[in-house]
């Protein structure tokens, strides 16, 4: 009977063991990193709350946008290096910091400042917003609005027009320089297989985009599949999102690396790897520096791993 009891006593401790392992193991969500619009709702007067509004067109952020909300021009967050390609002319993150600093400065974002960003129509672009104001060292202070501002209209929340009012302030700049995986460390990743190991390399480009040709050893994540619509651009819910990386071999401790065509798309991937708690970098010179400037060699089909 006691031999009993001392089996069942191991056997209670090697499951509460294993169970805190797996748990231990799964990185956590940084929620912190998303907001509602209910929740901008109510901090939309907040002295530390900065809204960046991020889009192409000037007339767009005019006609309408959240209050209090500044205009941040797409053109500011890129530059085009003139290097051309079968594509045209290629953008590529990142202007310089000095050039950054300069923007982020006018708008009002302070060292404290909490940012919150959203795009309309497309959700990868305050995205990139998230990830240049990470390498910057303010990522810990930013946020985007789930939904963007598809959701805020849904749910008939108000606006205003004209031009965007700030108070120029120093950013300070605290650059992190590893959350930018540049083209040699992404052609040692395929050349050495290591995406097989501690880090994986992640296609945000539409699937078919994918097929057609990708890096060796990248996984396909359109980001797009991780909104519950395009009308409801909501992320889904952490759980399903993790499914979805698990199903992909995206294991926890994997660095995940993500690309697509320009730095765009993959700058939603990048933002959803570190919104699940993983480390993350994006290679921003992407297909167009790989394929359409340096000729590289892309993967046919469906990925072998």
């Amino acid at each position: 009977m006691k031999r009993l009891i001392l089996l069942c006593v191991i056997f209670s401790i090697a499951i509460t063991s294993s169970i805190c392992q797996t748990t231990s193991s799964t990185p956590k969500v940084r929620s912190e990193m998303l907001v509602s619009t209910a929740w901008l709702a109510e901090h939309l007067h907040d002295s530390n709350v900065v809204i960046l509004h991020v889009t192409d067109d000037r007339k767009d952020f005019e006609k309408r946008h959240i209050p209090g909300a500044r205009f941040v021009p797409m053109d500011r967050l890129t530059y085009s290096d003139g290097a051309s390609g079968t594509m045209g002319m290629i953008e590529k993150d990142l202007p310089s910091v000095d050039k950054l600093q300069k923007l982020f400065s006018e708008l009002g974002v302070a060292d404290g400042s909490h940012v919150i960003l959203y795009a309309t129509n497309w959700f990868p672009n305050a995205a990139r917003g998230y990830f240049t104001l990470d390498y910057l060292g303010h990522g810990d202070k930013t946020s985007l609005l789930d939904g963007g501002m598809e959701q805020w209209l849904n749910e008939k929340r108000p606006v205003e027009s004209g031009e965007s009012k700030s108070t120029h302030t120093n950013f300070t700049p605290h650059v992190h320089p590893e959350v930018l995986a540049l083209l040699e460390d992404v052609k040692k990743m395929t050349e050495e297989k290591t995406a097989s190991g501690h880090a994986l390399i992640v296609d945000s480009r539409p699937h078919k985009r994918y097929t057609d040709g990708h890096l060796t050893g990248a996984v396909s994540l359109y980001w797009k599949d991780t909104l519950v619509s395009e009308k409801s651009p909501l992320l889904l819910p952490p759980e399903k999102l993790r499914q979805m990386l698990t199903a992909r071999g995206i294991a926890p401790g994997v660095k995940i690396v993500t690309y697509c065509e320009v730095g765009l798309q993959a700058s939603h991937g990048y933002f959803l790897a570190k919104y699940l708690g993983y480390d993350a970098a994006m290679y921003d010179g992407s297909i167009h520096e790989w394929d359409m400037i340096n000729n590289l060699p892309l993967a046919k089909g469906e990925s072998k791993k």
